[in-house]
């Protein structure tokens, strides 16, 4: 028996998803149903920001189509990549004749299908430019031919900051360059405490026996690294933050932005005490906070679980990261 969910024909699940987003934020999106993509609805003269992959990971990437984020949003299938048709349609929907920066997280589908849609704007004449999310730590290190590092929740600086700073007039290669340059500054690590289930399934993607957690877990239902026994929270956030402190290379007096995210079925009081947890941390080390966002931004449908991004911060990111923004699942 399928495990019960607010769900009508799994079949229609995005489509029916999108519909209702687009009815719940007529001011700020609209949602183009075949190909399938989501634009905004007042579009602005600059550089546009076109993101996607597969769906289940909501609010990302429709929830951050808004002024000072993303021009247009493509989803996929749940967990499957977007199509290059739909892809090549959205930054045709979104091109304002100043170029389109395609920010795309890093798995074999996605960043297949972006390329061939980067190749066929060009033909129309749109020219792009791609800043690839590569930030989970986990995957670090891999063997020769392996994909490398998947691309996580620093996606959402990405896309916060380079939105602000196409806003404000930023050239295409600058824009380029800026999301590389966040790229290379931020890592990622999550665990889980339980698996998430696909509509329509009758049980999890895989299953963790009494007293672990997957360490190092992807947001697609993926296996993690290892598993751990489980711990107290300040354990556990120690675990994830330490690596992470180590790749980055951060010391005393540096500063950073924090993204403590959860991955579906985790409660804001968990992720509270979470932050609190790397705050007390990073504090021990001499190591700033500069701004922090928590909740649930890049999940993997009822995954029980979180994760930890940090990104060095200097005064122009934090500027940038400060600077309005309105979406359906960010506003400031």
């Amino acid at each position: 028996m399928a495990v019960r969910q607010l769900v009508n024909d799994p079949d229609d699940f995005v489509r029916e998803a999108l519909e209702g987003l687009q009815r719940a934020h007529p001011d700020l999106v609209r949602y183009h149903e075949d190909p399938a993509y989501v634009v905004r609805a007042r579009q602005a003269d600059k550089v546009a920001l076109v993101s996607g992959g597969g769906s289940g990971h909501e609010p990302l990437h429709t929830g951050f189509v808004g002024a000072g984020m993303l021009d247009a949003a493509v989803p996929g299938a749940v967990f499957a990549s977007p199509t290059a048709f739909q892809i090549r349609a959205a930054i045709a929907a979104a091109d304002r004749g100043r170029g389109v920066l395609l920010i795309v997280k890093n798995y074999t589908g996605d960043v297949l299908n972006f390329r061939i849609a980067a190749e066929l704007a060009a033909d129309d004449g749109i020219e792009t430019r791609t800043v690839l999310v590569d930030d989970d730590l986990a995957t670090d290190g891999q063997e020769d031919g392996a994909p490398g590092r998947r691309g996580t929740a620093a996606v959402v600086a990405v896309e916060k900051i380079c939105g602000a700073a196409a806003e404000n007039g930023a050239s295409l290669d600058e824009l380029a360059a800026l999301g590389e340059r966040i790229v290379s500054s931020a890592r990622t690590m999550a665990l889980a405490l339980a698996a998430c289930t696909q509509p329509g399934q009758d049980r999890p993607s895989f299953d963790l026996p009494d007293g672990e957690i997957e360490f190092g877990v992807g947001i697609h239902g993926e296996h993690g690294v290892g598993r751990r026994p489980y711990a107290p929270v300040r354990e556990l956030v120690a675990d994830l933050t330490k690596p992470l402190v180590a790749a980055l290379g951060l010391d005393r007096g540096d500063e950073v932005i924090a993204i403590v995210n959860g991955l579906g079925a985790t409660h804001g009081l968990e992720l509270s005490v979470v932050h609190r947890e790397l705050g007390g941390f990073l504090d021990g080390l001499g190591v700033r906070i500069g701004r922090a966002l928590v909740g649930s931004y890049v999940t993997a449908l009822d995954m029980r679980g979180c994760s930890i991004t940090l990104l060095r911060a200097d005064d122009e990111l934090l500027a940038l990261w400060d600077a309005p923004v309105r979406t359906a699942a960010l506003t400031w």
